[in-house]
């Protein structure tokens, strides 16, 4: 299948690192105009060094602003204006008891894992759907259907997604633009490296600890071992493209086969 995103603008949020970052590299890999974003000036151009040095000639752009804010996200669109591709990746996630999780807390993580990519699709929409072309992305979780007992707020988040996206796509619909949800699995990023050390402890090698967590912490998944961040990427690519055209308000997955349904 040939993919070509040449003369689409894409913006990924949350893309200095880990799935964000990949995803970043694949659409700028098939031709996309791609801004990477992040909270401060030097991650975006470390990460834009290192890309470029990955993908010579690859028209690759930074964004700095924390779209956790809408300050941020109106900084975002005065330095790009217009975007045909959308993927909202940005999210944190973190072991927490659920009677331990505070009021600011709960607000904390819907600010950053919701509300950011609601205010980004609330502002880029309007443009897509004058121009009778758009791709809106959010980056979910198998977590959104099988809330994990020591991340439940980060659980309810992802789940939040699933609606958030739907009710985009209902409210765009007929214009030639698509809005989805990606589930994506356990996957091997930084911060999921410090997570498993904090989950199985920091004294085994990393084979052995992944193998550990995946046994003891994520046991529905088929692959048995942690997706690589290329492998969801591969799905938000895909996704992007004039291929998909007819997929809209799903809510794919690229999770390993972690969730335990025939659908979605």
């Amino acid at each position: 299948m040939n993919i070509d995103l040449t003369g689409r603008t894409a913006f990924v949020s949350g893309s200095t690192k880990g799935i964000g970052r990949a995803i970043a590299a694949g659409l700028a890999r098939a031709g996309a105009s791609t801004v990477v974003n992040g909270r401060s000036e030097g991650s975006v151009a470390e990460a834009l060094d290192a890309l470029r040095a990955e993908l010579p000639g690859a028209d690759l752009r930074g964004a700095a602003a924390d779209v956790a804010t809408a300050e941020g996200a109106e900084a975002v669109r005065e330095q790009v204006p217009d975007v045909d591709i959308l993927v909202n990746n940005l999210g944190i996630f973190g072991a927490r008891p659920v009677l331990d999780i505070d009021d600011a807390e709960w607000r904390r993580y819907f600010e950053v894992n919701v509300l950011s990519g609601v205010r980004l699709a609330r502002l880029y929409l309007p443009g897509m759907t004058g121009r009778g072309w758009g791709r809106v992305q959010f980056i979910a979780s198998d977590s959104a259907v099988t809330i994990p007992e020591e991340m439940v707020h980060y659980g309810v988040t992802k789940t939040a997604l699933l609606a958030v996206s739907r009710g985009y796509a209902k409210a765009v619909a007929g214009t030639g633009v698509t809005v989805n949800t990606v589930l994506a699995g356990p996957t091997h990023t930084e911060g999921v490296e410090d997570f498993v050390a904090e989950m199985v402890g920091d004294e085994l090698p990393w084979d052995d600890a992944q193998r550990r967590f995946m046994a003891a912490h994520r046991p529905n998944s088929l692959l048995r071992r942690l997706i690589e961040p290329d492998e969801i990427a591969a799905m938000v690519v895909y996704l992007s493209s004039a291929h998909a055209s007819a997929t809209t308000g799903g809510a794919l997955r690229a999770d390993g086969g972690y969730v335990d349904a025939i659908l979605p």
